[in-house]
Protein backbone atom coordinates (compact mmCIF):
# COMPACT_ATOMS: atom_id res chain seq x y z
CA UNK A 1 0.00 0.00 0.00
CA UNK A 2 0.85 3.84 -0.15
CA UNK A 3 -0.81 5.50 2.30
CA UNK A 4 -2.46 9.08 1.30
CA UNK A 5 -0.75 11.58 3.72
CA UNK A 6 -2.15 14.60 5.74
CA UNK A 7 0.50 17.31 6.84
CA UNK A 8 -0.63 19.77 9.96
CA UNK A 9 1.38 22.97 8.84
CA UNK A 10 1.05 26.11 11.62
CA UNK A 11 1.40 29.57 11.28
CA UNK A 12 3.84 29.91 14.56
CA UNK A 13 4.82 27.63 17.17
CA UNK A 14 2.19 26.64 19.27
CA UNK A 15 -0.41 27.08 16.83
CA UNK A 16 -2.04 23.51 17.70
CA UNK A 17 -0.51 21.20 15.22
CA UNK A 18 0.21 18.74 17.66
CA UNK A 19 -2.96 18.66 19.10
CA UNK A 20 -4.99 18.66 16.01
CA UNK A 21 -2.20 15.81 14.59
CA UNK A 22 -3.27 14.02 17.30
CA UNK A 23 -6.89 14.18 16.59
CA UNK A 24 -6.57 12.91 12.97
CA UNK A 25 -4.55 9.92 13.94
CA UNK A 26 -7.54 8.86 16.32
CA UNK A 27 -10.21 10.16 13.44
CA UNK A 28 -8.48 7.86 11.04
CA UNK A 29 -8.20 4.81 12.85
CA UNK A 30 -11.44 4.94 13.48
CA UNK A 31 -12.55 4.67 10.33
CA UNK A 32 -10.75 1.25 10.43
CA UNK A 33 -7.65 2.50 8.36
CA UNK A 34 -4.42 2.38 9.07
CA UNK A 35 -2.62 4.99 10.29
CA UNK A 36 0.74 6.30 11.67
CA UNK A 37 1.95 9.65 12.70
CA UNK A 38 5.42 11.16 11.38
CA UNK A 39 7.33 14.47 12.55
CA UNK A 40 10.52 14.05 10.55
CA UNK A 41 12.20 16.81 13.60
CA UNK A 42 11.27 17.39 16.69
CA UNK A 43 13.00 19.69 19.29
CA UNK A 44 11.86 18.79 22.38
CA UNK A 45 13.40 17.21 26.06
CA UNK A 46 9.88 15.34 26.38
CA UNK A 47 10.83 12.05 25.17
CA UNK A 48 9.64 8.15 25.11
CA UNK A 49 11.42 5.08 24.42
CA UNK A 50 10.18 3.09 21.88
CA UNK A 51 11.42 -0.14 19.65
CA UNK A 52 14.12 0.37 17.58
CA UNK A 53 16.61 -1.48 15.01
CA UNK A 54 18.78 -1.43 18.19
CA UNK A 55 16.57 -2.68 20.70
CA UNK A 56 14.88 0.71 22.60
CA UNK A 57 15.58 4.49 21.23
CA UNK A 58 13.71 7.80 21.84
CA UNK A 59 11.28 9.62 19.77
CA UNK A 60 9.71 12.85 20.81
CA UNK A 61 6.78 12.48 23.32
CA UNK A 62 3.99 14.09 20.97
CA UNK A 63 4.74 11.43 18.60
CA UNK A 64 4.64 8.78 21.03
CA UNK A 65 1.16 9.85 22.02
CA UNK A 66 0.08 10.49 18.44
CA UNK A 67 1.03 6.71 17.39
CA UNK A 68 -1.07 5.42 20.71
CA UNK A 69 -3.79 7.95 19.31
CA UNK A 70 -3.35 5.91 16.12
CA UNK A 71 -3.86 2.51 17.39
CA UNK A 72 -0.23 1.87 15.98
CA UNK A 73 3.05 0.61 17.80
CA UNK A 74 5.49 3.83 18.53
CA UNK A 75 8.68 3.09 16.44
CA UNK A 76 11.70 5.58 16.03
CA UNK A 77 10.29 5.95 12.13
CA UNK A 78 8.11 8.36 13.08
CA UNK A 79 10.05 10.87 14.59
CA UNK A 80 13.50 9.92 13.11
CA UNK A 81 15.20 13.47 14.17
CA UNK A 82 15.00 14.33 17.52
CA UNK A 83 17.12 17.37 18.97
CA UNK A 84 16.97 17.70 22.74
CA UNK A 85 18.18 21.25 24.09
CA UNK A 86 21.01 21.23 26.46
CA UNK A 87 21.99 24.59 26.46
CA UNK A 88 20.97 27.64 24.31
CA UNK A 89 23.16 27.15 21.48
CA UNK A 90 23.62 23.43 21.66
CA UNK A 91 21.75 20.16 21.21
CA UNK A 92 21.75 16.82 21.55
CA UNK A 93 20.71 14.83 18.02
CA UNK A 94 19.38 11.14 18.26
CA UNK A 95 18.86 9.59 14.55
CA UNK A 96 16.79 6.76 14.81
CA UNK A 97 16.38 6.79 18.35
CA UNK A 98 20.07 6.44 19.45
CA UNK A 99 22.57 9.42 19.89
CA UNK A 100 24.97 10.63 17.28
CA UNK A 101 27.80 12.42 18.45
CA UNK A 102 28.70 13.10 15.12
CA UNK A 103 26.01 14.78 13.92
CA UNK A 104 25.75 16.75 17.73
CA UNK A 105 28.75 18.10 16.41
CA UNK A 106 27.88 19.59 13.38
CA UNK A 107 26.69 23.02 12.06
CA UNK A 108 22.97 23.10 11.71
CA UNK A 109 22.80 23.96 8.11
CA UNK A 110 25.17 21.45 7.37
CA UNK A 111 23.38 18.17 9.05
CA UNK A 112 20.16 18.51 6.62
CA UNK A 113 22.07 16.60 3.94
CA UNK A 114 22.93 14.06 5.86
CA UNK A 115 19.54 13.58 7.62
CA UNK A 116 17.62 13.87 4.96
CA UNK A 117 17.99 10.37 3.15
CA UNK A 118 17.31 9.08 6.55
CA UNK A 119 14.42 10.73 7.28
CA UNK A 120 12.91 10.44 3.67
CA UNK A 121 13.10 6.36 4.06
CA UNK A 122 11.62 6.47 7.08
CA UNK A 123 8.30 8.52 5.62
CA UNK A 124 8.64 6.05 2.98
CA UNK A 125 8.72 2.92 5.04
CA UNK A 126 5.81 4.02 6.81
CA UNK A 127 3.24 4.80 3.53
CA UNK A 128 3.75 1.22 2.74
CA UNK A 129 2.81 -0.37 5.58
CA UNK A 130 -0.39 2.14 5.98
CA UNK A 131 -3.32 3.51 4.88
CA UNK A 132 -3.29 6.77 6.10
CA UNK A 133 0.55 8.67 7.31
CA UNK A 134 -0.40 11.90 9.24
CA UNK A 135 2.12 14.34 9.27
CA UNK A 136 3.37 17.38 11.72
CA UNK A 137 5.31 20.09 10.94
CA UNK A 138 7.29 22.64 12.87
CA UNK A 139 7.04 25.99 13.95
CA UNK A 140 6.02 27.72 10.33
CA UNK A 141 6.67 26.75 6.57
CA UNK A 142 7.42 29.89 6.10
CA UNK A 143 10.66 30.56 7.95
CA UNK A 144 12.31 31.63 4.51
CA UNK A 145 15.76 31.90 6.67
CA UNK A 146 15.61 28.40 7.07
CA UNK A 147 14.22 27.08 3.61
CA UNK A 148 17.21 25.85 2.30
CA UNK A 149 17.97 23.26 4.71
CA UNK A 150 14.49 22.72 5.19
CA UNK A 151 13.93 19.15 6.19
CA UNK A 152 10.44 18.98 8.23
CA UNK A 153 7.80 21.16 6.62
CA UNK A 154 7.39 21.70 3.11
CA UNK A 155 10.20 19.54 1.81
CA UNK A 156 8.79 16.72 3.91
CA UNK A 157 4.56 17.62 1.70
CA UNK A 158 6.84 18.21 -1.40
CA UNK A 159 8.17 14.44 -0.94
CA UNK A 160 4.89 13.13 0.45
CA UNK A 161 2.46 15.07 -2.00
CA UNK A 162 0.58 15.75 1.01
CA UNK A 163 -2.60 16.87 1.47
CA UNK A 164 -2.06 20.41 4.01
CA UNK A 165 -3.66 22.16 6.66
CA UNK A 166 -2.64 25.14 8.08
CA UNK A 167 -3.69 25.69 11.80
CA UNK A 168 -3.26 29.28 13.42
CA UNK A 169 -4.06 30.67 16.71
CA UNK A 170 -6.63 33.04 16.18
CA UNK A 171 -6.23 33.68 20.38
CA UNK A 172 -3.07 35.53 19.81
CA UNK A 173 -4.49 38.30 17.21
CA UNK A 174 -3.57 38.59 13.78
CA UNK A 175 -4.64 34.82 12.24
CA UNK A 176 -5.37 36.45 9.22
CA UNK A 177 -2.63 38.05 8.60
CA UNK A 178 -0.30 35.28 9.53
CA UNK A 179 -2.28 33.05 7.13
CA UNK A 180 -2.25 35.14 4.04
CA UNK A 181 1.45 35.63 5.12
CA UNK A 182 2.61 32.27 5.78
CA UNK A 183 0.43 31.15 2.06
CA UNK A 184 2.41 34.62 0.47
CA UNK A 185 5.88 33.48 1.17
CA UNK A 186 5.53 29.67 -0.42
CA UNK A 187 6.35 29.00 -3.82
CA UNK A 188 3.14 28.31 -6.12
CA UNK A 189 4.00 24.91 -6.47
CA UNK A 190 4.07 24.49 -2.30
CA UNK A 191 0.93 27.02 -2.10
CA UNK A 192 -1.30 24.02 -4.30
CA UNK A 193 -0.26 21.51 -1.59
CA UNK A 194 -2.96 23.44 1.07
CA UNK A 195 -5.99 22.85 0.97
CA UNK A 196 -8.07 24.14 4.11
CA UNK A 197 -7.22 26.82 6.83
CA UNK A 198 -8.10 25.70 10.90
CA UNK A 199 -8.60 28.97 13.01
CA UNK A 200 -7.62 27.16 16.19
CA UNK A 201 -8.36 28.74 20.02
CA UNK A 202 -11.70 30.88 18.87
CA UNK A 203 -13.49 32.62 21.50
CA UNK A 204 -16.77 34.06 20.98
CA UNK A 205 -19.43 34.13 17.76
CA UNK A 206 -18.07 32.46 14.86
CA UNK A 207 -20.38 34.52 12.79
CA UNK A 208 -18.46 37.39 13.68
CA UNK A 209 -15.16 36.42 11.33
CA UNK A 210 -17.07 37.02 8.18
CA UNK A 211 -16.34 38.27 5.98
CA UNK A 212 -12.66 37.20 6.80
CA UNK A 213 -12.63 33.89 5.63
CA UNK A 214 -14.38 34.11 2.08
CA UNK A 215 -11.72 37.34 1.99
CA UNK A 216 -9.29 35.21 2.41
CA UNK A 217 -10.43 32.47 -0.06
CA UNK A 218 -10.85 34.84 -2.70
CA UNK A 219 -7.00 36.13 -1.93
CA UNK A 220 -5.51 32.82 -2.01
CA UNK A 221 -8.03 30.44 -3.24
CA UNK A 222 -7.93 28.22 0.35
CA UNK A 223 -10.73 27.85 1.92
CA UNK A 224 -11.13 27.85 5.53
CA UNK A 225 -12.09 24.52 6.52
CA UNK A 226 -12.95 25.10 10.43
CA UNK A 227 -13.00 27.18 13.51
CA UNK A 228 -12.23 25.42 16.54
CA UNK A 229 -13.74 26.92 19.62
CA UNK A 230 -11.17 27.40 22.45
CA UNK A 231 -10.79 23.71 24.22
CA UNK A 232 -8.18 24.29 27.30
CA UNK A 233 -9.38 20.78 28.58
CA UNK A 234 -8.61 18.50 26.37
CA UNK A 235 -6.19 16.47 28.99
CA UNK A 236 -3.45 15.67 26.42
CA UNK A 237 -0.21 16.15 28.26
CA UNK A 238 1.51 19.61 26.81
CA UNK A 239 4.60 18.67 24.81
CA UNK A 240 6.43 22.12 25.30
CA UNK A 241 4.60 24.40 27.36
CA UNK A 242 3.61 24.60 30.83
CA UNK A 243 0.44 23.08 32.55
CA UNK A 244 -2.10 25.36 34.55
CA UNK A 245 -5.65 24.94 35.91
CA UNK A 246 -6.75 25.04 32.44
CA UNK A 247 -5.62 21.88 30.60
CA UNK A 248 -7.44 19.69 33.38
CA UNK A 249 -9.33 16.98 30.80
CA UNK A 250 -12.58 17.66 30.87
CA UNK A 251 -14.78 15.74 28.33
CA UNK A 252 -15.61 17.59 25.03
CA UNK A 253 -19.16 17.57 25.60
CA UNK A 254 -18.06 19.78 28.91
CA UNK A 255 -16.16 22.89 27.11
CA UNK A 256 -18.86 24.97 28.40
CA UNK A 257 -17.66 28.08 30.37
CA UNK A 258 -17.42 26.86 34.00
CA UNK A 259 -19.78 26.91 36.76
CA UNK A 260 -18.79 29.59 39.20
CA UNK A 261 -17.85 27.55 42.79
CA UNK A 262 -19.82 28.54 46.10
CA UNK A 263 -17.66 30.50 48.43
CA UNK A 264 -15.97 27.45 50.96
CA UNK A 265 -18.14 25.59 53.60
CA UNK A 266 -21.58 26.96 51.84
CA UNK A 267 -22.80 23.38 50.39
CA UNK A 268 -22.43 22.09 54.06
CA UNK A 269 -24.26 25.21 55.65
CA UNK A 270 -27.11 24.47 53.40
CA UNK A 271 -26.61 20.70 54.32
CA UNK A 272 -25.22 19.65 51.17
CA UNK A 273 -21.92 17.25 50.62
CA UNK A 274 -18.80 19.08 52.26
CA UNK A 275 -15.66 18.04 50.47
CA UNK A 276 -14.31 14.50 51.34
CA UNK A 277 -10.84 15.25 51.06
CA UNK A 278 -8.61 18.67 51.63
CA UNK A 279 -6.34 19.92 48.44
CA UNK A 280 -2.95 18.53 47.87
CA UNK A 281 -0.45 20.88 46.38
CA UNK A 282 2.22 19.70 44.30
CA UNK A 283 5.07 21.88 43.31
CA UNK A 284 7.39 20.77 40.44
CA UNK A 285 10.24 22.79 40.37
CA UNK A 286 10.30 24.49 36.90
CA UNK A 287 14.30 24.44 36.17
CA UNK A 288 15.30 25.76 32.60
CA UNK A 289 15.97 22.56 30.97
CA UNK A 290 13.47 20.52 32.29
CA UNK A 291 12.59 17.23 30.80
CA UNK A 292 9.33 15.18 30.44
CA UNK A 293 7.08 17.54 31.99
CA UNK A 294 4.52 15.71 30.53
CA UNK A 295 4.32 12.80 32.76
CA UNK A 296 3.10 14.70 35.58
CA UNK A 297 -0.52 15.27 33.44
CA UNK A 298 -2.41 12.25 34.78
CA UNK A 299 -2.07 14.52 38.37
CA UNK A 300 -4.29 17.41 36.58
CA UNK A 301 -6.98 15.13 36.43
CA UNK A 302 -7.53 14.18 39.50
CA UNK A 303 -9.89 15.88 42.34
CA UNK A 304 -8.65 17.65 45.00
CA UNK A 305 -5.09 17.86 43.38
CA UNK A 306 -3.09 21.24 42.35
CA UNK A 307 0.03 21.33 40.25
CA UNK A 308 1.93 24.45 40.35
CA UNK A 309 5.27 25.68 38.37
CA UNK A 310 7.68 27.10 40.71
CA UNK A 311 10.48 29.26 39.82
CA UNK A 312 11.34 31.10 42.93
CA UNK A 313 11.30 30.32 46.84
CA UNK A 314 8.71 33.31 46.91
CA UNK A 315 6.52 31.44 44.43
CA UNK A 316 6.49 28.47 46.84
CA UNK A 317 6.28 30.47 49.71
CA UNK A 318 2.97 31.89 48.35
CA UNK A 319 1.89 28.29 47.98
CA UNK A 320 -0.37 27.56 50.70
CA UNK A 321 0.91 24.54 52.93
CA UNK A 322 2.91 23.20 49.66
CA UNK A 323 2.99 19.39 49.99
CA UNK A 324 4.98 18.14 47.31
CA UNK A 325 8.00 19.60 46.12
CA UNK A 326 8.98 17.58 42.71
CA UNK A 327 12.33 17.77 41.08
CA UNK A 328 11.39 16.68 37.81
CA UNK A 329 13.86 15.53 34.83
CA UNK A 330 16.78 17.42 33.62
CA UNK A 331 18.44 17.64 30.19
CA UNK A 332 21.10 19.34 32.02
CA UNK A 333 21.75 18.38 35.87
CA UNK A 334 24.54 20.38 36.64
CA UNK A 335 23.54 23.69 34.84
CA UNK A 336 19.68 23.47 36.42
CA UNK A 337 20.83 22.65 39.70
CA UNK A 338 23.34 25.56 39.26
CA UNK A 339 20.25 27.85 38.56
CA UNK A 340 18.40 26.43 41.36
CA UNK A 341 20.82 27.59 43.71
CA UNK A 342 21.08 30.83 41.88
CA UNK A 343 17.06 31.71 43.26
CA UNK A 344 17.65 30.35 46.22
CA UNK A 345 15.30 27.25 45.72
CA UNK A 346 17.89 24.79 47.11
CA UNK A 347 17.55 26.25 50.30
CA UNK A 348 13.71 26.53 50.13
CA UNK A 349 13.84 22.47 49.15
CA UNK A 350 16.03 21.82 52.22
CA UNK A 351 13.69 23.70 54.98
CA UNK A 352 10.36 21.34 53.33
CA UNK A 353 12.52 18.37 53.69
CA UNK A 354 13.35 19.32 57.26
CA UNK A 355 10.32 19.42 58.03
CA UNK A 356 9.03 16.68 57.20
CA UNK A 357 7.22 17.62 53.80
CA UNK A 358 7.37 15.18 51.13
CA UNK A 359 9.94 15.48 48.32
CA UNK A 360 10.74 13.53 45.04
CA UNK A 361 12.78 13.64 42.63
CA UNK A 362 12.64 12.02 39.25
CA UNK A 363 15.90 11.02 37.20
CA UNK A 364 17.69 13.97 37.23
CA UNK A 365 16.02 15.56 39.72
CA UNK A 366 17.04 12.38 41.94
CA UNK A 367 20.65 13.14 40.98
CA UNK A 368 20.60 16.64 42.45
CA UNK A 369 18.98 15.10 45.69
CA UNK A 370 22.31 13.37 46.57
CA UNK A 371 25.46 14.29 47.68
CA UNK A 372 27.70 15.09 44.44
CA UNK A 373 28.13 14.97 40.67
CA UNK A 374 30.50 13.55 38.70
CA UNK A 375 31.48 13.94 35.56
CA UNK A 376 35.12 12.07 34.37
CA UNK A 377 33.74 12.40 30.69
CA UNK A 378 32.45 15.90 30.05
CA UNK A 379 28.96 14.88 29.67
CA UNK A 380 26.79 16.99 31.90
CA UNK A 381 28.98 18.55 34.63
CA UNK A 382 30.42 18.02 37.93
CA UNK A 383 28.41 20.07 40.81
CA UNK A 384 27.79 19.50 45.03
CA UNK A 385 24.40 17.99 45.38
CA UNK A 386 21.16 19.12 47.48
CA UNK A 387 22.63 16.74 49.95
CA UNK A 388 19.20 15.07 51.10
CA UNK A 389 20.18 11.62 49.79
CA UNK A 390 23.43 10.38 50.88
CA UNK A 391 23.66 9.37 46.91
CA UNK A 392 27.27 10.51 44.17
CA UNK A 393 26.15 10.00 40.78
CA UNK A 394 28.69 9.47 37.96
CA UNK A 395 28.10 10.13 34.69
CA UNK A 396 29.30 7.95 31.56
CA UNK A 397 29.20 7.92 28.08
CA UNK A 398 27.02 5.11 27.49
CA UNK A 399 22.88 6.47 27.61
CA UNK A 400 20.68 4.26 29.36
CA UNK A 401 17.58 3.88 27.18
CA UNK A 402 15.21 1.40 28.40
CA UNK A 403 11.32 -0.17 29.48
CA UNK A 404 11.35 -0.85 32.86
CA UNK A 405 9.21 -2.89 35.08
CA UNK A 406 9.73 -3.12 38.71
CA UNK A 407 8.39 -3.99 42.72
CA UNK A 408 8.76 -1.44 45.61
CA UNK A 409 10.19 -2.57 48.30
CA UNK A 410 7.77 -4.00 51.20
CA UNK A 411 9.85 -2.11 53.58
CA UNK A 412 8.63 1.60 51.79
CA UNK A 413 8.37 3.55 54.36
CA UNK A 414 6.41 6.95 55.52
CA UNK A 415 4.00 9.43 52.80
CA UNK A 416 5.55 6.81 49.72
CA UNK A 417 4.35 4.13 52.36
CA UNK A 418 1.28 2.76 49.68
CA UNK A 419 3.61 2.20 47.43
CA UNK A 420 5.04 -0.86 49.13
CA UNK A 421 5.07 -3.90 47.20
CA UNK A 422 3.26 -2.02 44.34
CA UNK A 423 4.66 -3.08 41.15
CA UNK A 424 5.15 -0.05 38.52
CA UNK A 425 6.09 0.10 34.76
CA UNK A 426 8.16 3.14 32.93
CA UNK A 427 10.73 4.04 31.48
CA UNK A 428 14.81 5.06 32.00
CA UNK A 429 16.55 8.29 29.69
CA UNK A 430 19.60 8.85 31.67
CA UNK A 431 23.68 8.95 31.21
CA UNK A 432 24.32 9.12 35.42
CA UNK A 433 24.39 6.36 37.20
CA UNK A 434 23.55 6.49 41.17
CA UNK A 435 24.93 4.27 43.98
CA UNK A 436 25.22 4.99 47.70
CA UNK A 437 28.44 7.92 48.42
CA UNK A 438 30.92 4.86 49.88
CA UNK A 439 32.24 7.14 52.74
CA UNK A 440 28.81 8.59 53.91
CA UNK A 441 27.57 4.60 54.35
CA UNK A 442 30.96 4.23 56.78
CA UNK A 443 29.73 7.10 58.70
CA UNK A 444 26.28 5.13 59.38
CA UNK A 445 24.41 7.38 56.68
CA UNK A 446 22.68 5.08 54.46
CA UNK A 447 20.16 5.38 51.90
CA UNK A 448 17.13 3.16 51.40
CA UNK A 449 17.03 1.12 48.53
CA UNK A 450 13.42 1.06 47.68
CA UNK A 451 13.06 0.11 43.86
CA UNK A 452 16.07 -2.83 42.90
CA UNK A 453 18.84 -2.24 40.34
CA UNK A 454 19.72 1.81 41.84
CA UNK A 455 16.69 2.94 40.66
CA UNK A 456 14.83 4.24 43.98
CA UNK A 457 16.04 5.31 46.89
CA UNK A 458 14.51 7.48 50.29
CA UNK A 459 15.84 9.30 53.36
CA UNK A 460 16.02 7.55 56.91
CA UNK A 461 12.80 9.65 57.57
CA UNK A 462 11.09 8.17 54.32
CA UNK A 463 9.31 11.63 52.81
CA UNK A 464 12.20 12.26 50.78
CA UNK A 465 12.04 9.65 47.23
CA UNK A 466 14.19 9.69 44.45
CA UNK A 467 13.64 7.44 41.30
CA UNK A 468 15.21 7.21 37.89
CA UNK A 469 11.99 5.46 36.59
CA UNK A 470 9.89 8.09 34.81
CA UNK A 471 6.06 7.85 34.32
CA UNK A 472 5.68 6.46 38.00
CA UNK A 473 3.13 9.18 38.16
CA UNK A 474 1.15 8.04 35.09
CA UNK A 475 1.18 4.10 35.93
CA UNK A 476 -2.36 3.16 37.09
CA UNK A 477 -1.23 0.84 39.61
CA UNK A 478 0.91 3.99 41.84
CA UNK A 479 -1.38 6.40 40.74
CA UNK A 480 -4.32 4.14 42.70
CA UNK A 481 -1.79 3.70 46.06
CA UNK A 482 -1.18 7.17 45.97
CA UNK A 483 -4.25 8.98 45.33
CA UNK A 484 -7.01 6.42 45.54
CA UNK A 485 -8.86 8.10 48.40
CA UNK A 486 -9.11 10.89 45.91
CA UNK A 487 -10.50 9.44 42.38
CA UNK A 488 -14.43 9.50 42.04
CA UNK A 489 -13.64 6.47 39.40
CA UNK A 490 -10.82 5.74 37.27
CA UNK A 491 -8.20 8.32 36.36
CA UNK A 492 -9.37 9.36 32.23
CA UNK A 493 -7.97 6.76 30.14
CA UNK A 494 -6.06 7.88 27.07
CA UNK A 495 -8.04 6.15 24.82
CA UNK A 496 -10.81 8.35 25.97
CA UNK A 497 -8.85 11.29 25.41
CA UNK A 498 -7.98 10.66 22.14
CA UNK A 499 -11.86 9.52 21.65
CA UNK A 500 -12.90 12.93 22.35
CA UNK A 501 -10.55 14.73 20.20
CA UNK A 502 -11.87 12.93 17.37
CA UNK A 503 -15.30 13.85 18.34
CA UNK A 504 -14.14 17.33 18.86
CA UNK A 505 -13.06 17.45 15.09
CA UNK A 506 -15.61 15.64 13.71
CA UNK A 507 -18.25 18.31 15.18
CA UNK A 508 -16.09 21.61 13.97
CA UNK A 509 -14.59 20.72 10.68
CA UNK A 510 -16.64 21.31 7.42
CA UNK A 511 -18.58 18.48 6.27
CA UNK A 512 -16.63 16.11 4.18
CA UNK A 513 -13.36 17.91 4.46
CA UNK A 514 -11.17 15.48 6.66
CA UNK A 515 -12.64 12.26 4.22
CA UNK A 516 -11.99 14.45 1.43
CA UNK A 517 -8.41 14.49 2.09
CA UNK A 518 -7.26 11.08 2.11
CA UNK A 519 -9.63 10.59 -0.87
Amino acid sequence: MTAKCVMVLGTTSGAGKSWLTTALCRYYARQGLKVAPFKAQNMSNNARVVASDNGQGEIGSAQYFQSLAAKAVPDVRMNPLLLKPERDTHSQVVLMGQVDEALTAMPWRGRSASVWPVIAQALDDLRAENDVVVIEGAGSPAEINLSGSDIVNMRVARHAQAACLLVTDIDRGGAFAHLYGTWALLPESERALIKGYVLNKFRGDASLLAPAPQMLQDLTGVPTVATLPMWWQHGLPEEDGVFDDRTTFCAPTLVAARTALPPKGALAARGGPAPLTPVLRISVIAYPRISNLDEFQPLKNIPGVRLQWVRSPSELAGLAATDWIVLPGSKHTSGDLAWLRQQGLDGAIARHAGQGGVVLGVCGGLQMLGEALIDPHGIDGNAPGLGLLPLVTVFETAKTVRHTQVCFDAATLGPWAALAGVQVAGYEIHHGQTQQHPAMAQGGDVARAVLPGGLGWQNGAGNVLGVYLHGLLEDPAALQALFGARLRGPVPTLDRIFDGLADYIGLHFEPGVLDALIA
